[in-house]
């Protein structure tokens, strides 16, 4: 990818958060999603490699905290997905 940033729904969408890109896209509208501990609403909100993202798990109450490794090319398989961020502990 040339562009050193990616819009936030489509790396949700290829990072497998939901399973369609309008679903990534309402879940980030419900202000649900913080960039760098920042909240937005806005789906097409630029994401770099490095920024962190904490939402709220789809299926439900846990809260998510990643950092994001790289930018997404494609929604492949989860092995691949898994190579786009980096969960965040509390352990570490």
């Amino acid at each position: 990818m040339s562009e050193d940033y990616q819009r936030l729904d489509q790396w949700l969408y290829y990072a497998r958060v939901a399973k369609t890109r309008p679903l990534c896209a309402a879940i980030v509208s419900k202000g649900r999603i913080r960039i760098n501990r920042q909240p937005t609403s806005k789906p097409h909100a630029k994401l770099h490699v490095g920024d962190i993202l904490t939402f709220p798990a789809v299926s439900g109450g846990e809260v998510r905290v990643w950092r994001v490794l790289d930018l997404g090319e494609r929604r492949g398989p989860a092995k691949e997905a898994a190579l786009l961020y980096e969960a965040i502990t509390e352990d570490g």
